[in-house]
């Protein structure tokens, strides 16, 4: 039997992300699970780390880009449902988003990381990586990678009750 207590959906805001968010809110409410909402913030800090160009106004610069995180967190965690999802929103910072997102799945006992995956094609593979593939090959739970668009097998409730109906 499959027990899930604890879901991660990794998001950077994106219409994959969006289509991992479904699939994951889906299964918390299926699983009766927590609902982990992960978006990794780049340091920039350490991406200036060096640079000529380092400014003093960079912690405020850190502090607008978390706090515009934040809000699109807090819009994602609008639930209109009945029964509501026990849901974590979670911002990290960090240089290296794939690291942070197994980390905390390692720290909290994630039991399945959900993350949507833009689907790119080779030569972009190969120069831009890809976040995705990093979290699958190191997280210590299963991955469900989600493209957009695909083929959708997660319903609105509406459309459930009423093929019940």
């Amino acid at each position: 039997m499959i027990t899930l207590k604890n879901i991660l959906v990794a998001t950077d805001f994106g219409e994959p992300s969006d289509a991992a968010l479904s699939y994951g809110q889906a299964l918390a409410r299926t699983f009766t699970a927590t609902l982990h909402i992960v978006h990794v913030v780049g340091n920039l800090s350490s991406a200036m780390y060096g640079a000529d160009g380092y400014s003093a106004a960079m912690p405020e610069l850190q502090q607008e880009i978390e706090d515009a995180a934040r809000k699109q967190l807090d819009g994602l965690l609008v639930d209109d449902d009945v029964r509501p999802l026990p849901t974590r929103r979670v911002l990290l910072t960090s240089g290296a988003p794939a690291i942070a997102i197994v980390d905390y799945a390692i720290a909290e006992h994630i039991d399945l990381i959900v993350t949507g995956t833009h689907g790119r094609g080779a030569v972009a593979h190969l120069l831009m990586g890809s976040v995705a593939e990093r979290v699958v090959r190191t997280a210590p739970c299963p991955v469900l990678t989600v493209r957009h668009p695909e083929h959708e097998f997660v319903v609105p409730d509406a459309l459930v009750a009423a093929a019940q109906a």
